[in-house]
């Protein structure tokens, strides 16, 4: 598996993917602050939380859902065009974070919205490394895969220092957008032309 070309492909796109998802998670209590949510009250259901509370109590909640969720999406529609959606999804709600970010309602609408789209490689990755490598090692191919995880967190604290250098958060996550669609393209141009694998896949 390791010398082929597509394992690096899902290397390199759950890279993108998680380095995304763990700046916006590590840095969602900083930005809140930063632009003056955070301790803002807002009411649901009877229950009053602040703003940020919100938004890290649906980290959570959605981190949960999206799995199960986009897992029962790409067995109709395809591993690669689930990518591409969810992707999509992950970078266009960083995006709107960014720009509304002033705004609490949308501020915890927009988080929510954000670590719903990013949970899902937990789902897709494994069951992809499934698909193009066969089962028979699938759990050794997938804690290869996984390993990516790690490599993005080596990226997360350069978030800070970027933030602490230009006083903006622009840069960042920025970076985190451009590798959401770029994984987003990759998987529905490029992964999505791998040779599907001969009956005898069995990884390794």
């Amino acid at each position: 598996m390791l010398k082929t070309g597509r394992f690096w492909l899902l290397y390199g796109m759950m890279t993108m993917m998680a380095t995304g998802g763990l700046l916006a998670t590590a840095q969602i209590a900083p930005l809140a602050r930063d632009y003056r949510v955070a301790d803002i009250p807002l009411p649901f259901l009877g229950i009053t939380l602040t703003a940020l509370q919100w938004a890290l109590s649906l980290d959570r909640v959605m981190n949960g859902i999206t799995r199960p969720f986009f897992g029962w999406v790409s067995d109709h529609l395809g591993r690669e065009n689930t990518m591409f959606i969810a992707f999509t999804l992950e970078g266009l709600a960083i995006s709107l974070l960014l720009l509304f970010a002033h705004n609490p309602v949308l501020f915890v609408v927009l988080a929510g919205l954000t670590f719903f789209a990013w949970g899902e490689i937990y789902s897709l990755f494994p069951a992809t490394v499934g698909d193009l490598f066969g089962w028979r090692y699938a759990t050794t191919n997938y804690g290869l895969l996984y390993t990516a995880k790690g490599t993005a967190s080596l990226l997360v604290p350069v978030g800070s220092l970027v933030r602490e250098l230009t006083g903006s958060w622009e840069p960042i996550f920025m970076l985190a957008i451009a590798f959401d669609f770029t994984a987003a393209l990759l998987a529905l141009l490029v992964l999505k032309r791998v040779p599907e694998p001969g009956p005898q896949a069995g990884g390794g």
